[in-house]
């Protein structure tokens, strides 16, 4: 018997207890301060959280950013608080985004648990230019900030078809000799505006 077989056969020779899982209506993490919490976990993955109280403090935040001062193309999908020069509609081959500098998008909600956000194609057309842009700027309201993933499965809804996405921080990767390593293999720095 080779040692693939004999490690097989003691494997299938135990009888291990299948654990329960748990109930999907139970009490889920909550936080006294959500906001706060999501702050916090934003800046745990790399992120850097600016709070604003409104919608006009948002914009001239925004465009003091040395990211967007600094940038030659910029995709807008909050048009709203900045137009951005990059036309989207005028881009069909997502190879083209490949010189994006910064990348602005408005999330639907935010999670506190794990400060991540949601997208979808509701308001992301061309979802390669979350990724592909070496900056991205997010933008979230505080009360669409939930305290848990549930809480958010709950809340979310994609158009048929259609895509969505979480997004937490700027690209990462701790693979190589376990080093954590920003921006490897896509944006390289995420600023989140929490507005509100």
């Amino acid at each position: 018997m080779s040692a693939r077989d004999e490690i097989l056969a003691n494997l299938r020779k135990l009888n291990l207890a299948v654990p329960m899982l748990p109930t999907l209506d139970a009490d889920w993490v909550r936080f006294d301060k959500p906001v706060e919490q999501f702050a916090t976990m934003c800046t745990a993955v790399g992120g850097t959280v600016v709070p604003v109280p409104d919608k006009k403090a948002a914009i001239a935040t925004i465009s003091a950013l040395p990211v967007i001062r600094d940038a030659k193309r910029v995709c807008s999908f909050a048009r709203d608080i900045l137009a951005g020069n990059v036309d989207l509609d005028a881009e069909s081959d997502p190879h083209d985004l490949e010189t994006l500098d910064v990348t602005l998008a408005e999330a639907i909600l935010g999670v506190a648990e794990n400060g991540a956000l949601w997208f979808d194609s509701t308001f992301i057309s061309q979802r390669t230019a979350l990724f592909i842009a070496q900056h991205v700027v997010l933008v979230v309201t505080k009360e669409t900030i939930v305290h848990n993933m549930h809480e958010a499965y709950a809340r979310i809804t994609s158009p048929r078809p259609g895509y969505g996405v979480f997004v937490a921080g700027p690209s990462k990767t701790a693979d190589i000799e376990q080093s954590l390593v920003i921006g490897a293999h896509g944006a390289r720095s995420a600023t989140v505006l929490v507005v509100g």
